[in-house]
């Protein structure tokens, strides 16, 4: 016997309409490149959303096409959020700090048709534009910055909305139509895609409201410092209009300074964001005390909190720190790092090093420890194994891709394999103890060790070279190449001409430092033959 309930699509556009309905009155608030902060509210916001979906009719955009955006977080991006993935087309944030390679690949991979560009980021494309195959059109959003002259078939986007009639039209879609795509590049290979859902969106949006979660509520204040162009910012725009909560885009603006403003000035409650972001706020704060009362909590994502930062905050400023876990492949929330009211008694030290694990399983994500035979791994807190998950809003396939490493990625009863190696303790915490194929996550993205090693060693001074994480607490891992020199090449080494070196095939923020390239006169290596990581690792040399 099934259930008398309704059939209800879980589709984004839902949630527009309770924005409009519920929350018209609710600012959004962005701070712009000049500096000076735009601001209206949801209904300003919903009209405009359907103008956009208006305007890209008109231009020939259809159900399934791919859109892509290239931008930071501001009040427009925002609308191309809602507005695109409501009219059946797939969002497409293209990620501004890759390697101008990387997005080349990407972006045809997607086959994006129109990509929307702040102004101040048509210098990072236009040297691009031949290569992009399918892009028909840039709409570039002025934020004040010079559009780069040599950027060709643009149009503008305000001029676009400005004559974009706000007639409603809304097509009725299934809910697990397609609503964005976003690229990950985390193993070696060509970057692969993850195709969210609405259902899957909605579902991670729903979850992340609750109050063990991130808790966002009409009350709060969120500054996502997440960009917009990695992940749908951790879900936190979608939930903002879910909820009613008032969204502070922060723009371009990420460092101490503006950061630190925001909070002050707009009495944020709740931002989110990447260890380093948070480390060069903590160190401005040190110097140049703000008033930051109104922060019930920091998300830190992307990589690893150590426990001496999760310390620094909450010891010195007096600021909660939320440390949550999550993949490009989940959406990406998986997990969110509460104390339980069973641990609420525990000695300052042990709760801080509860903190410092990256949590309790969010509702609907399953997940399981493996060894390397598949069997699985008792919660304990000392067994380790492979991290798989499986729920609403984690890929099943990559977008695609029907490689054997893609498909590898899946476990035979249908688990998306994470590639890190956790423990989970009795009382349900998952804690990440390393990666699996030696991945090095730097900034909160992947980098693959094998890809550097093998373009050095393509290097003729370089004879042989090995590439290693280090757990960093500005970075999350910081990049570390052993290098052997060529023969007759260890006199006059230069590292600053490898550092250059690998700027051609590396974002800079890959690169390893100076003091982190060592030249070395052997590489250790084990019994057959291959490289001694951990050694390097353990600094055994």
């Amino acid at each position: 016997m099934k259930g008398l309930m309704m059939d209800y699509s879980l589709t984004l556009e839902k949630i527009l309409f309770r924005a409009r309905d519920v929350y018209p009155e609710t600012e959004i608030i962005s701070r712009m490149a000049d500096e000076s902060l735009h601001r209206y509210r949801f209904s300003d916001f919903y009209k405009r959303t359907v103008q956009l979906m208006n305007a890209l009719r008109a231009l020939g955009v259809r159900p399934s096409d791919r859109v892509a955006t290239f931008a930071w977080n501001t009040y427009r991006h925002m609308e191309l959020y809602f507005a695109i993935p409501s009219m059946g087309s797939i969002l497409h944030t293209l990620n501004i700090r890759l390697f101008p390679e990387q997005l080349v690949y990407i972006a045809n991979h997607a086959e994006d048709e129109f990509i929307f560009i702040d102004s101040s980021l048509t210098k990072l494309i236009a040297p691009l534009q031949d290569q992009l195959k399918t892009v028909k059109k840039f709409i570039v959003m002025n934020d004040g910055a010079p559009v780069d002259p040599s950027l060709k078939n643009t149009l503008d986007y305000e001029e676009l909305l400005s004559t974009a009639p706000s007639t409603e039209n809304f097509p009725k879609l299934e809910e697990n139509t397609a609503a964005a795509l976003c690229y990950t590049s985390g193993t070696t290979g060509e970057p692969k895609g993850a195709l969210y859902s609405h259902r899957s969106t909605f579902l991670h949006s729903q979850v992340i409201c609750m109050a063990d979660s991130l808790g966002l509520s009409m009350k709060d204040r969120i500054l996502p410092v997440v960009p917009m162009f990695h992940v749908n910012a951790w879900g936190i725009p979608f939930a903002c209009a879910m909820t009613g909560a008032t969204p502070v885009f922060p723009g371009a603006h990420l460092i101490g300074k503006p950061i630190a403003e925001l909070i002050s000035n707009e009495k944020v409650t709740l931002a989110a964001g990447v260890p380093t972001i948070w480390n060069a706020l903590y160190a401005y704060l040190k110097k140049n005390p703000h008033d930051t009362s109104s922060l019930r909590g920091l998300v830190i994502g992307g990589s690893a909190a150590p426990k001496s930062m999760i310390e620094n905050f909450e010891k010195d400023l007096k600021i909660p720190i939320i440390h949550a876990w999550g993949m490009t492949e989940m959406s990406p929330v998986g997990t969110v790092c509460r104390i339980k009211p069973a641990l609420m008694g525990q000695e300052e030290e042990t709760l801080f090093q509860i903190k410092a694990k990256q949590g309790l399983t969010s509702p609907l994500v399953e997940m399981r420890v493996l060894d390397d035979e598949g069997k699985d791994q008792p919660h304990d807190g000392k067994s380790i194994g492979e991290l798989v998950v499986r729920g609403p809003w984690v890929i099943k396939e990559y977008y695609k891709n029907n490689s054997p490493e893609a498909k590898e990625a899946f476990t035979s009863d249908g688990y998306f394999r994470t590639g890190d190696i956790v423990t989970i303790d009795p009382f349900g915490y998952m804690e990440i103890t390393d990666r699996k194929k030696d991945l090095i996550k730097t900034r909160g993205e992947w980098l693959s060790s094998v890809e550097m090693e093998n373009y050095l060693m393509a290097h003729e001074d370089i004879l042989e070279a090995c590439v290693v994480g280090k757990a960093d607490e500005l970075r999350g891992e910081a990049v570390i190449a052993f290098l052997v020199p060529a023969e007759g090449k260890k006199e006059g080494f230069s590292k600053h001409a490898i550092i250059r070196y690998l700027g051609e095939k590396f974002a800079r923020w890959q690169v390893p430092r100076e003091g982190d390239l060592h030249i070395i006169d052997s590489i250790p290596k084990t019994s057959v033959g291959k490289f001694d990581k951990k050694v390097l690792r353990a600094g055994r040399m």
